[in-house]
């Protein structure tokens, strides 16, 4: 999802999926379409890729203050007065993909994952991961901007599963839906190829009613096709360019997430939200959408969040034989 540092840090396919497109594309569009054409599609940066154009302060640990007047009333009655402290408040650092540091507050009620840094293992460009309890198995996101692709070379490497983009909306002031233009070739080519499928649309939703907009074209378009995987919600913001999504509130974007996904559970798929550190810490509320598994997007060596994910892409720099150009890298983490 990402485009490289397209425009539009999903979600998930090299370019913005995947998941945007920056990831999983999101970004200017590369046919030369303007905005104001509304074929543009936000690529995504994918690089993790989607930027908050907000910063959160970093928050301290604090004490519980001890009103004084009640202090008075205590010693008068010559009762024992309670003086305890409040919980530490835990907090966590991370950097984007430009390096830059930000500081977070880890919420006690979002689920936390159980992978081990030192089980991640690395051979040249691909990425494993194995111990007592999980092992994973590999695999890729792509869209129209990987041209055309040779599934059975991708298979014959070893990728076992890829999510495709389904489409997109543009981030103009129209925001028109668009289809991926090779999704009809991705979908069927790598389900011949013998490679589990999942899809991702790449969202500028900015309301329920457009998150709902969004979810009906997925359903629709998915029509005749059979996925392995999950559908992908891919969010994201974009970073060079203004875009329709600049003033949705991150209580918005958990909103537009809990329609889509919701609408698409109820057809009978399992939906999946894109995300990265960023967005996990100012943009959605994940206490909120804790049934709804997580494809997480970070370029660093490990993982930097606490919470838990099935999937991360985990490179948006793959080189692999039956695409040309870079490629997004995943593993899926599975329970043994």
């Amino acid at each position: 999802m990402n485009v490289g540092l397209m425009l539009a840090l999903c979600g998930c396919a090299a370019n913005i999926p995947a998941g945007s497109e920056t990831a999983p594309e999101h970004m200017v569009s590369e046919d030369g379409v303007s905005v104001a054409e509304e074929t543009v599609e936000a690529e995504k940066i994918s690089e993790t890729g989607t930027e908050t154009r907000t910063e959160a302060e970093a928050e301290t640990e604090t004490e519980t203050d001890i009103d004084t007047d009640t202090v008075r009333e205590s010693e008068t009655k010559n009762e024992p007065m309670s003086l305890e402290k409040s919980e530490p408040v835990k907090t966590m650092k991370f950097v984007d993909v430009f390096g830059e540091e930000y500081e977070t507050v880890v919420r006690d009620d979002i689920p936390k994952h159980e992978y081990k840094n030192d089980c991640f293992i690395r051979n040249g460009q691909l990425l494993r991961y194995e111990d007592e309890s999980f092992s994973s198995r590999p695999g890729i996101d792509v869209s129209r901007h990987q041209g055309r692709i040779d599934w059975s070379k991708v298979k014959e490497q070893g990728f076992e599963f890829a999510f495709i983009r389904i489409g997109y909306r543009g981030y103009g002031k129209e925001g028109s839906i668009n289809l991926d233009q090779r999704f009809h070739e991705n979908i069927k080519g790598a389900g011949e190829a013998g490679i589990d499928v999942g899809v991702y649309f790449f969202s500028q939703a900015i309301d329920e009613e457009e998150a709902l907009e969004e979810a009906e074209f997925v359903i629709e378009t998915l029509k005749g096709y059979e996925l392995e995987l999950p559908v992908v919600y891919d969010p994201e913001s974009i970073l060079d360019d203004v875009a329709r999504t600049d003033d949705v509130s991150g209580e918005q974007f958990t909103k537009n997430t809990r329609v889509f996904c919701d609408s698409i559970r109820e057809y009978g798929y399992e939906p999946m939200i894109y995300s990265n550190m960023l967005w996990e810490a100012f943009e959605f509320d994940l206490g909120q959408l804790t049934d709804i598994p997580v494809w997480y997007a970070d370029y660093e060596e490990f993982p930097q969040t606490p919470y838990d994910f099935v999937f991360w892409q985990y490179s948006n720099e793959g080189q692999i034989s039956g695409i040309d150009g870079d490629i997004d890298l995943d593993i899926q983490i599975v329970r043994k």
